[in-house]
């Protein structure tokens, strides 16, 4: 057993945090450039693009994140391809994330009323057009809330990718709770580090929410 003062477990834990947010950020923004794309194709009038999305939004939704972060790292191997635990993690919570995304958006874009796309079609735009510069400027006021407050799941998602040997902050609190063999203290810590990255994200997303309910209800 080796010896840990409780500064150098939160020393070395707040260190681990830093790629549990490097990781997050990657796969948030990531998720949310694949989301716009896939948001497109969603609302798309061709069926066959949208039957795509629902497939894809399905896949992702309907299998547990575990098995994804498995599948990218042990599946990839075998067909020749071969993935670090940072690799099969960013592109795994990548793909998880935009496929939740992309729910979340098409639900804000169906919240504006139809008739704004045949207003924005009554002056020749294309659909394109229409959606860029009427319907997506309408839709973001009310997709920002749940955005920010799924960016906390994000994080938290996050503790899974430990099981493909990735040293974020979970992974970095089991090695130390192995070494030093005090998990009570350890994965309190762990726990507060997480509370305390996610709570201000929280709060931020209520707030919006109720500023998006107020300027609805002047």
């Amino acid at each position: 057993m080796v010896e840990f003062s409780l500064w150098d477990i939160a020393r070395n834990l707040l260190l681990a945090a830093r790629w549990t947010v490097v990781l997050s950020l990657i796969a948030f923004v990531g998720g949310g450039v694949a989301g716009f794309v896939l948001l497109a194709m969603r609302v798309s009038p061709l069926p066959w693009l949208r039957r795509v999305v629902v497939l894809y939004v399905e896949l992702f939704q309907g299998t547990p994140l575990l098995m994804q972060l498995f599948l990218g790292f042990f599946g990839l191997p075998l067909l020749g391809i071969d993935v670090s635990p940072w690799l099969a993690a960013t592109v795994t919570l990548t793909l998880y994330t935009s496929a939740y995304l992309v729910d979340i958006w098409r639900g804000c874009v169906e919240a504006v009323p139809r008739g704004q796309w045949g207003a924005a079609a009554s002056l020749g735009m294309t659909w394109t057009q229409q959606l860029r510069y009427v319907i997506w400027p309408q839709a973001w006021k009310i997709a920002v809330p749940p955005t920010v407050g799924f960016l906390v799941q994000v994080v938290k998602s996050t503790a899974l990718t430990s099981i493909v040997g990735l040293t974020e902050l979970t992974k970095t609190g089991t090695m130390i709770t192995n070494a030093a063999f005090r998990p009570f203290p350890i994965y309190a810590m762990v726990a507060l580090i997480y509370f305390a990255m996610c709570f201000p994200l929280t709060w931020y997303a209520r707030v919006l929410e109720q500023r998006y309910q107020r300027a609805r209800h002047r």
